[in-house]
């Protein structure tokens, strides 16, 4: 027994030891707050020892920081602080959105009012305040309970330990890496942190981000990069200049984004009561089509359409990056939008959910779009079991954008209703389609919702191009789902064995020829203006004059760094793009009156939804929504201050998108 007591002694004085030790314990419980199950994180380090020893190793390092300090104990504990707020901010944040928590949502911390209404409700809000309060005292006890050494820090030896601790963690890392052990692409930040763990899927997210600068970049490279006159003789693409825009064929260009939508017969072992999409599949017959090479799976709708509207590769951006998060909230970007204006095309973006999520409402402006119209501004919503908005709403709001203008129209649709979380218990009683086969009941029930809604969505989708084929201009419509649905498949369970697939399909209703290809999202608008016979735009001549150049993805990232990150050489050192003033929502909102009836207010005018407000000073008041030509004022104001007031869009955290003038 003595012996014992006496290993345990020399244990607790040997402080690197204890420090692992607690980074093991540390790494488990982040883990297991990361997956919401200490079962999966016990899983999670047995079945993959080495991904977990990296994690360990990187809380190590952290930790032993502690070793400079005479209150090693205490040290230890603040510094293991940090992490576990890491660990638990991460699972509160997944038990309300499927993606975890990253270095990008520290960036919002100056809006941190709205990210607690979000996240959490009063009562768990007045249940933090008191958990800090407790956290506070609970480190003045630590710091006056625990003990300090006795002689002074052997700052040698300390140095000597964490060096040994960063090179053993830089070098796992790094092995990690190269023996592909660890991903260094996120194309999925919950399936990042899943299969990577969260310690390094976090630093991962914090030490790379925006694209890397080329070698050797300067403005003789950039310059360099179009050798067939397509810019002049100086190499510098100035937009209108060097454009043709005597183009005879201006169709209306609508892309659909098709949230999770991909052809569902293509997972093993999962079998139908009838087929999910046949109107999809009848437009793949008959039209232009082939598979689409898609930078996300099951998550990372934004930088899907980023590709398509930029022509640059997500993949040259740091993992797990939204360059909606990051770059495009403060600098432009060349865009098919931007290019178009310059066509005399009006540039729209419908998206069938809030404005402000991915920043949409602001980066918008920053791509070139006249208009968006978002679910704020949208009526006769229709929400699916999982409280997503319906997509058969969109064939009117496309015809509406349609509409607006006299001359072209540039419209990019993404839709909603497919989304995640799938349920794995039964939520439709009486299904259109039924799962006649899956491997267990939590399977049958996951995919039979989701395939239900592809249903509906197919449904859409023959509504809408009935609806375009009876327009009186002509219309090309771009159709294809953005990744595959967040239902954790493999590349065993597929029968194409790649999770970065899906379908697209280019329709017409003036008899566009049929032409089979696969194609990478960020080709996709380029090559569908090549067979229109327009090639407006840098990037656009780029793509079209390069692609079976050996450099092409070279010189493609060259460009990408050079708009976004560079001194912009190919624009000549300035950035041709402004912002645009654009206005929120397709049908302009206006009051025509205020009355009062009894005592009470209302406003009358036209285009009102669920989301309108009645506001004054920029704050919105209590309002009962009656119709899209009425608002009720639910609270008192001063009669003098009734002229003041206004009717704001207001999204479900409180941010304004709009106001009226």
């Amino acid at each position: 027994m003595s012996k014992v007591k006496s290993i345990i002694k020399r244990i607790s004085k040997n402080h690197v030891f204890m420090l692992f030790v607690m980074a093991v314990v540390l790494n488990l419980i982040i883990e297991a707050l990361g997956r919401l199950s200490p079962v999966k994180a016990l899983e999670f380090m047995v079945e993959h020892p080495m991904v977990f020893f990296c994690n360990t190793m990187l809380v190590m390092v952290v930790l032993s920081l502690a070793l400079f300090f005479r209150r090693r104990i205490f040290a230890a504990c603040m510094l293991s602080f940090i992490w576990l707020a890491i660990g638990i901010t991460n699972g509160v944040i997944l038990i309300n959105r499927m993606t975890p928590f990253n270095v990008k949502d520290l960036a919002t911390l100056s809006e941190a009012q709205s990210i607690m209404t979000n996240y959490f409700s009063t009562k768990s809000i007045i249940m933090i305040c008191v958990g800090v309060a407790i956290f506070v005292f609970a480190i003045i006890l630590l710091f006056r309970k625990t003990p300090k050494l006795s002689t002074r820090v052997n700052f040698k030896k300390s140095i000597a330990c964490f060096l040994v601790i960063a090179i053993v963690t830089f070098g796992s890392i790094t092995g990690g890496m190269k023996l592909g052990i660890l991903d260094t692409f996120f194309p999925n930040l919950a399936y990042a942190y899943r299969d990577n763990g969260v310690p390094y899927s976090f630093m991962i997210t914090w030490l790379k981000t925006g694209i890397d600068k080329p070698r050797g970049y300067d403005r003789d490279m950039m310059t360099g990069i179009f050798t067939g006159g397509e810019l002049g003789e100086d190499g510098i693409y100035t937009p209108g200049q060097d454009d043709d825009k005597n183009v005879n064929n201006k169709p209306n260009i609508i892309f659909l984004q098709l949230e999770s939508f991909v052809d569902p017969t293509i997972v093993k072992g999962i079998e139908y009561s009838r087929d999910p999409i046949p109107n999809f599949r009848k437009l793949m017959k008959e039209n232009s089509t082939g598979i689409l090479s898609v930078p996300a799976v099951g998550a990372g709708t934004a930088n899907v359409e980023f590709e398509a509207m930029t022509g640059i590769s997500a993949r040259f951006f740091g993992p797990g990056e939204y360059p909606y998060k990051s770059v495009l909230t403060e600098k432009t970007c060349e865009s098919v939008p931007y290019d178009l204006k310059q066509l005399g095309y009006s540039t729209h973006a419908i998206h069938n959910h809030r404005g402000a999520f991915y920043n949409r409402n602001k980066v918008f402006k920053n791509l070139g779009f006249d208009t968006f119209t978002c679910l704020e501004y949208m009526n006769n919503v229709v929400k699916t079991p999982k409280n997503w908005a319906k997509d058969g709403l969109l064939v009117s709001n496309i015809g509406d954008a349609l509409k607006s203008t006299e001359g072209p129209d540039y419209i990019y649709t993404i839709s909603v209703q497919g989304h995640g979380k799938y349920p794995s218990e039964e939520v439709i009683t009486d299904p259109a389609i039924k799962v006649t086969k899956a491997p267990n009941e939590e399977k049958k029930w996951g995919y039979e919702y989701y395939a239900n809604q592809l249903y509906e969505m197919d449904a859409f989708i023959m509504h809408l191009t009935r609806n375009l084929n009876r327009f009186d201009e002509d219309v090309v419509l771009v159709i294809y789902g953005d990744h595959l649905p967040a239902l954790d498949m493999t590349e065993e369970e597929l029968k194409s064995g790649n999770l970065y697939e899906t379908q697209y399909v280019i329709w017409s209703n003036f008899g566009l020829q049929k032409q089979d290809e696969d194609l990478a999202t960020y080709e996709i608008s380029p090559r569908l203006l090549k067979r229109l016979g327009i090639s407006v735009g840098m990037m656009t001549k780029y793509h079209q004059n390069y692609e079976k150049k050996k450099n092409y993805k070279e010189n493609l990232e060259a460009l990408s760094y050079d708009m976004l990150y560079g001194k912009g050489y190919i624009y000549g050192g300035i950035n041709p793009y402004k912002p645009t003033d654009m206005q929120m929502g397709v049908k302009e909102i206006k009051i025509q009156r205020i009355v009062k009836i009894g005592e009470k207010y209302y406003i009358k005018g036209k285009n009102f939804t669920e989301y309108s407000k009645i506001s004054l000073d920029g704050e919105p008041l209590k309002t009962v929504y009656l119709a899209p030509t009425i608002l009720a004022l639910n609270e008192e104001v001063d009669p003098t201050d009734v002229k003041k007031m206004k009717v704001s869009q207001v999204e479900k955290n409180k941010e304004i998108l709009s106001t009226t003038e």
